[in-house]
């Protein structure tokens, strides 16, 4: 297995995420390079997932109509049309059969092993969020899963130099409509504002408050 060489050092990583913050007022003017938003893309593609289900669709929305639908859904707030681009995090409410053997075709596919070998696989899937315990709460647990995506995006957009800001500040339902998520199998859990801060933005001047990480972190 190759060792991969890190691309942050641990003063880089710190200070990168030190300088991440929500964006209140990003530039209209600054757009996100397409090399750059592709790399964003990979970064959500490449989120993991429990069990690798991947129970969710990410809507990149730049079209100015849909943004203006969505700000009026989302408290008036600017960034959802300011920023240079919107993603809408969306997940499964439900989770059936069909889409346990999707994932298992698509593992099938990529790593080039028989349907046959991946049926305990399949089962212990099936037994716990199709057929058991978690069937229940499944919409709660693939909302859950999105967020993992969403600290991803955040994550990676600071690397890169880019500025993201999560929302939960909108109608859900709302979002569905104006994006004809309805009837899909899908639905709006929160979205994230991605582009770059405005130079009057005086929250980005602002020291974080975070508790100390002794009393964050506990170490056994």
């Amino acid at each position: 297995m190759s060792v991969l060489t890190p691309a942050l050092s641990p003063d880089i990583l710190v200070e990168t995420l030190n300088w991440r913050y929500a964006t209140k007022r990003f530039d209209a003017s600054k757009k996100i390079d397409a090399k750059t938003w592709e790399a964003l893309e990979e970064s959500l593609v490449l989120t993991p997932s429990s069990y690798g289900l991947q129970p969710w669709k990410f809507v990149v929305v730049t079209d100015p109509a849909l943004r203006a639908q969505l700000k009026a859904q989302a408290w008036g707030q600017g960034q959802v049309t300011d920023a240079s681009h919107l993603v809408v995090f969306t997940h499964r409410t439900d989770l059936t059969e069909a889409d346990v053997d999707r994932l298992i075709a698509r593992v099938s596919e990529v790593r080039g092993v028989g349907l046959d070998s991946l049926a305990g696989y399949r089962q212990v899937m099936i037994g716990n969020l199709v057929e058991g315990p978690k069937r229940a709460t499944i919409a709660d647990w693939t909302a859950r899963q999105a967020y993992i995506a969403l600290g991803q995006l955040m994550t990676s957009a600071a690397a890169l130099g880019v500025d993201a800001t999560p929302m939960e500040g909108l109608d859900p339902k709302a979002f569905d409509q104006i994006l004809g998520l309805e009837g899909s199998g899908y639905a709006t859990v929160m979205a994230c504002a991605v582009g770059y801060r405005a130079e009057d933005d005086a929250y980005a001047k602002l020291p974080k408050v975070r508790f100390a990480k002794e009393e964050l972190v506990v170490n056994l």
